[in-house]
């Protein structure tokens, strides 16, 4: 067995299945560079049948990823199997992950199919994609809850076709991690060809065991691969948290006795980075990326830290990417001082023209604002980079007024379809009221169900970071805006996930 364990981020497919955190291409494809940048081994990108959205997405991130090996997820038939070929055709290493159900619920309820059909469908499913690529993952969906003998049928004979990963998921999060890793262990004794492959987990965090039970796995059952997710993003309760894991099999090395390619010093920006696209903000004491992480409030902890960091501290905030240097530029910074943050900070432009207007929206907020700190600079950004992308409805001014007694009232002036309008509204409060002046003339009929208001530093100069999420007709959106005014912020939000909702990609969910 080798001593090596594959990070295997899954941000950009699983993770993009909260509702709510879909992604356009562009933040696909930034996040997947700051991804490259962390060292992961593996970028599952997305599921290209399931949208041409998606699709594009994956095509672009095979095209530009050249250090991680580039996955496009698959069900098991042909169609999705070729799709995904196609959309990693560019790729420097390509992998296709198929799956098909193999619990008894599943396959009853779910697939209407017998257990010899799924055996059947699994050979053929791997037997194409190895024609497609060297690389292919198989994912028996639901795994942990199948009857072990029918598994072990299923994985020895796609292991057979040429699958050189296998990947048993927790898809719905039941495991405990004393069962899952012997689940694990007893797979690979029982299967003749089991090593021929590598053994993956992928761990679902609804009783919020993802990690122990993907570290059981490893340590127990002998998996050297985890599927995982920046900040633990993931439909429902979330995924495994690849922070999490990395920094435990690093910090107890010990115990584990394995290597990483990670370059942890990447992990904070790549958190900070998901979570102001997403809008899914990181909890304070969320460990390793939150806020609170290396903070030491008790009278106790802090002399302790002071005399000697190892007696409260496991691990070093520097080598995680915090930095105690967090104020970084004022209205007098130039462009290349400007630039220099942002590679600093993991941040990558596509083109100058994308850095100009950053950096025209940098000086704008400088004139506001005395302090500019790195959250900044990446809300700045992550704006920049929203406002690119399908910009039917675009932000130019508001006014308000509301006053002890009096109901407020906003103007808001904004681009629709291009032409300046106005609209005007009262409303419970000055963003109510900003909101619904809005309303009043898209009338998307959409509801409201997130508003979340996040400081992105700590004065009361901050600027707000506003979350809004919209449903309408199924669909699930997030808009995410930044703004010294919380009012202007939570517009901003409110237009950007307007043009999510008025975009015509369709996106179809897959399980694993």
């Amino acid at each position: 067995m080798t001593d090596q364990l594959i990070i295997f981020d899954t941000t950009l497919r699983d993770g993009e299945q909260s509702p709510g955190a879909s992604m356009t291409r562009d933040e696909k494809l930034r996040i997947a560079r700051q991804l490259e940048r962390l060292k992961v081994d593996v970028i599952e990108a997305g599921f290209p049948a399931s949208s041409n959205g998606d699709f594009e997405a994956v095509q672009a991130i095979a095209n530009a990823i050249k250090d991680s090996t580039v996955c496009g997820l698959s069900r098991a038939n042909d169609r999705d199997i070729s799709r995904a070929a196609d959309a990693l055709a560019g790729a420097a290493r390509a992998r296709i992950h198929t799956f098909i159900a193999t619990s008894p619920l599943h396959m009853e309820k779910k697939l209407r199919m017998t257990p010899e059909q799924v055996l059947e469908q699994a050979k053929l499913a791997v037997r194409f994609a190895r024609n497609k690529v060297a690389d292919v993952e198989f994912s028996p969906e639901d795994g942990y809850r199948s009857d072990v003998d029918f598994l072990c049928r299923v994985l020895e004979a796609v292991i057979a076709e040429g699958a050189t990963t296998i990947n048993v998921p927790d898809t719905v999060g039941y495991a405990v991690p004393e069962l899952y890793g012997h689940f694990i262990k007893t797979l690979r004794e029982r299967i003749p060809n089991s090593d021929k492959a590598i053994w993956s987990v992928h761990c679902h965090n609804d009783l919020g065991m993802a990690v122990a039970n993907s570290l059981a796995g490893v340590k127990i059952g002998g998996a050297r691969q985890v599927e995982c997710t920046i900040n633990g993003l993931g439909e429902r309760a979330g995924n495994c948290s690849l922070e999490e894991i990395v920094m435990a099999v690093k910090t107890r090395k010990d115990y584990f006795g394995l290597e990483l390619n990670i370059d942890t010093q990447h992990i904070v920006a790549a958190s900070r980075m998901v979570s102001q696209t997403t809008g899914f903000v990181v909890q304070p004491n969320k460990a390793v990326v939150g806020a609170n992480a290396f903070a030491h409030a008790s009278g106790i902890h802090q002399d302790g830290v002071l005399k000697a960091r190892d007696t409260y501290e496991i691990m070093r905030a520097e080598d995680v990417g915090w930095t105690a240097n967090k104020i970084v530029l004022g209205k007098l910074s130039g462009r290349n001082a400007f630039k220099q943050r942002l590679q600093d900070l993991g941040v990558s432009m596509d083109s100058e023209a994308d850095l100009n207007a950053a950096f025209l929206r940098f000086k704008e907020l400088a004139d506001r604002k005395a302090e500019i700190f790195d959250e900044d600079i990446l809300a700045l950004v992550s704006a920049e980079q929203q406002s690119n992308v399908d910009e039917q409805f675009s932000f130019v001014s508001l006014a308000q007024h509301s006053e002890t007694g009096e109901q407020p009232k906003a103007r808001i002036v904004f681009t629709m379809h291009g032409k300046e309008v106005v609209g005007e509204s009262g409303g419970n409060g000055p963003v109510d009221a900003s909101l619904k002046a809005i309303e009043s003339l898209v009338k998307s009929g959409a509801e409201m169900v997130l508003y979340s208001v996040n400081a992105i530093s700590g004065s009361t100069e901050s600027q707000g970071e506003v979350t809004v999420r919209l449903q309408n007709a199924g669909r699930v959106v997030n808009g995410v805006g930044a703004d010294p005014d919380i009012v202007v912020a939570s517009a901003k939000a409110y237009l950007g996930a307007l043009n999510k909702l008025h975009s015509q990609t369709e996106r179809v969910a897959a399980q694993g």
